[in-house]
């Protein structure tokens, strides 16, 4: 049995730091035996209503197709129910293998006024690249776990920056593109992964234990708009506030050599 927690994005923030004190000691060994933990995170019930949000701006390159809206991707599920772009975790971990977070989770890209990938993991004190495909004027405006505000006035030209600490942090555009939206995780430890379009997941090289593994989800419920500023253009915008993040959890054994099987379950309730 596991159990479904609400919990707003500042204590998301020390939920990830919870541990940051014991797993700023994480230690990579080596490891002669270890095992997978794999699964699927899923969606139970009926899927809320899409959210959608306004495309007022810069059209030619946001809206090249004139669909006049973009789904904001805040939930994202497959033919199969799968749940995208959900973090999946161990808490309680405090050696194994070294740092492995795949690059495309640690690049960041502005395409069409959208940011690729819509969830990002970074190392604690590792570094994020960030770039705008875009013939538009982006910024990137960071907050939480890390603060900056980087604007983007050229096209394929990569930035770096390093993220100092643990913890979550929202990504926003003060350029107007008020739709725009992603989110980072700066992550203490290398067993983190992200589900597929298919919800799938998995977790290498895990030492053998007795582990708390957690699904994290951003939360896909637009609750309102707020009055916002375009700092490019000094007009006043309208920008989307969305519903908490969620988290489940449960505990999962690792023995050596073989594939734990978790898997979680979404929904509304």
């Amino acid at each position: 049995m596991f159990r479904a927690v609400k919990i707003a994005a500042s204590l998301l923030g020390l939920t990830f730091a919870a541990g940051a004190a014991a797993q700023s000691s994480y230690q990579v060994v080596s490891l002669t035996q270890t095992g997978t933990i794999a699964g699927t995170v899923r969606w139970s019930g009926p899927l809320p209503r899409a959210t959608a949000f306004p495309i007022d701006k810069d059209p030619q390159v946001c809206d090249p197709e004139s669909h006049k809206t973009r789904d904001l991707e805040r939930l994202i599920v497959g033919p199969e129910n799968g749940v995208a772009n959900t973090v999946v975790f161990l808490k309680d971990i405090s050696r194994g293998k070294a740092m492995d977070i795949p690059e495309p989770r640690r690049f960041l890209d502005q395409k069409q006024c959208r940011y690729e990938p819509h969830i990002l993991l970074v190392p604690e004190k590792g570094p994020l690249q960030l770039k705008s495909s875009d013939a538009v004027l982006h910024t990137v405006h960071m907050d939480g776990a890390a603060t900056y505000n980087l604007p983007f006035p050229f096209t394929n030209q990569t930035v770096t920056r390093t993220m100092p600490t643990v913890g979550l942090v929202n990504l926003r555009c003060n350029g107007g593109h008020a739709w725009m939206n992603a989110e980072l995780i700066v992550v203490p430890h290398p067993y983190y992964a992200v589900t597929d379009e298919n919800g799938r997941f998995e977790l290498t090289d895990v030492p053998p234990g007795r582990y708390e593994i957690v699904a994290w989800h951003e939360g896909w419920k637009l609750t309102r708009e707020e009055a916002a500023f375009d700092v490019l253009t000094e007009r006043k915008i309208r920008r989307p506030v969305f519903s908490d993040p969620k988290t489940w959890e449960k505990q999962v054994t690792v023995s050596p050599d073989e594939t734990a099987v978790i898997n979680f379950v979404l929904g509304d309730k």
